[in-house]
This record gives C-alpha cells, sequence and structure tokens, in this order.
C-alpha cells in the first residue's frame, strides 16, 4: 500500500495505535502462573473495545485473537492452557484489522525474576535490530541493504537471524507486497521503497538456529535445536527522511 490520503493516514495510525496497546498491555502482563490463553482472552477483549477485529481470525481463521509463542515455539504460537513460569520466553504477535486498514506489531519478554544474562542480551539485540531497520526504511532506499546492516549488527552481538521469517507489505491487507523483507542480504532482491509504502519491519533473532519448521498443529514456527528466539516488529510508513512508526505505542484514547 501506498499511503495517498490524510483519510489513509488516519486509519492506518488509528490501528496502529490499536494493536501497539494491545502488544503493550499482554506484555505488561506476562508473569509466573498466567496461560497463554489468559493473555489471548485479555487481547481479544481490548480489540473489541476499540473497534478492531483480530486479523489472523479474520484471513486465516487463527484459533486465537493473537499469537503468542513461548521458548521454542518462535512464532503463530496458538493460546491455550501452558502455564507461564519463571524464565520463560515469551512472545505476543498482534495484528488487526479496523474501517479497512490493517497494522501488525510484536514484542518479546522473559517471566521474572530470571538471572540469565543471554535471554537479556538477546531481547536488547532484538530490539536493536528492528531499530536498525526503521533507520534504514527510506523511500529510495535498496531492500537488500536493509537485510543487510540487520544481518552484520545482529552477527556483531554474537547472535544469528532466523531466515525463513521475514517481515512484509501491509496497508489495505495484512500481507501485501513486497511478501518478503529478509533480514540479511539478498542480491536477487532488487525493490525499492517508495515513498508513502506501508511495510511491518521484524525480525527474529537468535541464539543459534538460522531457520525454523513448522509443529504439529498445522500453525507453531519452531526451533528444533533448543536455541532461544526473540521478535520485535513494527509497522511504519517509509518517507524521504525517516520511516513514521505507527506502532510506537502510548496513550490510547477512549
Amino acid at each position: 500500500m501506498i499511503v495517498k490520503t490524510e483519510e489513509e493516514w488516519q486509519g492506518l495510525r488509528e490501528i496502529g495505535a490499536i494493536v501497539a496497546h494491545v502488544r503493550d498491555t499482554l506484555i505488561a502482563q506476562v508473569r509466573e502462573g498466567i496461560t497463554t490463553l489468559e493473555l489471548d482472552q485479555l487481547g481479544g477483549e481490548l480489540l473489541a473495545k476499540y473497534g478492531a477485529e483480530s486479523a489472523p481470525i479474520k484471513m486465516y481463521e487463527f484459533p486465537g485473537h493473537t499469537c503468542i509463542s513461548v521458548n521454542e515455539t518462535v512464532a503463530h504460537g496458538i493460546p491455550g492452557d501452558l502455564v507461564l513460569k519463571v524464565g520463560d520466553i515469551v512472545n505476543v504477535d498482534v495484528s488487526a484489522y479496523k474501517n479497512g486498514f490493517y497494522a501488525d506489531t510484536g514484542a518479546t519478554t522473559v517471566v521474572q525474576p530470571d538471572s540469565s544474562p543471554i535471554k537479556q542480551r538477546l531481547l536488547e539485540a532484538a530490539e536493536y535490530a528492528v531499530d536498525v531497520s526503521i533507520k534504514k526504511a527510506r523511500a529510495g532506499a535498496k531492500l537488500n541493504s536493509i537485510g543487510a546492516a540487520v544481518f552484520r549488527e545482529t552477527r556483531k552481538r554474537g547472535f544469528h537471524i532466523v531466515q525463513n521469517l521475514t517481515g512484509h507489505g501491509i496497508g489495505r491487507s495484512l500481507h501485501e507486497e513486497p511478501e518478503h523483507i529478509v533480514s540479511y542480504y539478498d542480491p536477487d532482491d532488487t525493490t525499492i521503497l517508495e515513498e508513502g509504502q506501508v511495510i511491518a519491519l521484524e525480525t527474529f533473532v537468535s541464539t543459534g538456529a538460522d531457520h525454523v519448521i513448522q509443529g504439529t498443529d498445522g500453525w507453531a514456527l519452531m526451533t528444533t535445536d533448543g536455541s532461544l528466539v526473540a521478535q520485535f516488529e513494527h509497522t511504519v510508513v517509509v518517507t524521504k527522511d525517516k520511516a513514521v512508526i505507527l506502532t510506537l505505542g502510548g496513550q490510547l484514547e477512549e
């Protein structure tokens, strides 16, 4: 999607603020003893409160309002009766629709109190990686230059990129062109970012795994080697100066 009107800006900002609010609220509720289903039910209530629809349900009939992935489950985790325990790595991914527009966001945390320095370093590296991609996302930039920068900075910090999980275009649909925004250098990708283009930038940073596989439930994407993984994601609009982040969070109007 290319944003062209003030109405489109307003619609995207609204849904971006909603998913960011849900993301931040669920992350704040991550604690020992809560189930992923309880977190998801809260997410569903908040989406309904603000007149938004869960994008995974709307588009794919996903069995949850949000995707909540724990430990070796890296993405598309189905909310259920799993009880969180201290030290669990928990990813909350929220995508939703309202008034013709979609936004997508995610964040990762660790159930406290946790004393593992590697987990904190992993979270910091993953959040930094998505910040790098956002800073590189300007009109006229080569898409593969973003991937190259993210890969380089991640490896400098001693971590790996999960290469078969990617960002994507978004806006009028949950997944638009470009279909894949990878976090490594792809010499065959000649895509140039355009003014007003709406994209979801996300990076999955791992302690070792370079790829994930699909789990037996047909949804979850998992590591097979025990690697820890963290993901952060924002929906942004590309401009000639810097990307406008639609999913920063902050106060949401009632």
